[in-house]
């Protein structure tokens, strides 16, 4: 499985949602988990502080990284999701949620969100399979 940003958030706010306790039963039984860089990325540019960076950090290395087998073949098919979606009149709000999904499709792996985006994307890319 691969967790977007926005399960990340959830979980680690605690906030009882459905991404939240799935991200939490994953990691205590040691599910399979992939986490792209770009999820690595953007929950540590969150960060209110240098000691949070850090346990953060740490935390997240913990997950091994999912690493494209070519990394310029993933991003293309990030932007023809993107531009898919804008070709059927729906405008995703972050492009890395395209790459997140291009990541997740190439794993062959799930994806777990809590971003409606997905779903958006997921409607128009039926090899993209949400959690």
């Amino acid at each position: 499985m691969i967790a977007d940003t926005s399960a990340w958030i959830e979980m680690l706010r605690a906030s009882g949602s459905a991404a939240d306790m799935r991200l939490k039963q994953a990691l205590l039984k040691r599910q399979r988990l992939l986490m792209p860089d770009v999820v690595y990325q953007e929950l540590l540019q969150g960060v209110p502080s240098p000691q949070k960076f850090m346990a953060l950090q740490a935390q997240l290395d913990a997950v091994p990284a999912f690493l494209p087998a070519d990394a310029r073949e993933t991003a293309r098919q990030a932007a023809m999701l993107y531009a898919r979606c804008r070709w059927q009149g729906i405008t995703i709000r972050s492009p890395n949620d395209c790459l997140i999904a291009a990541c997740a499709i190439e794993a062959g792996e799930p994806l777990l969100h809590a971003d409606r985006d997905f779903e958006r994307i997921a409607a128009i890319e039926p090899r993209l399979r949400l959690a």
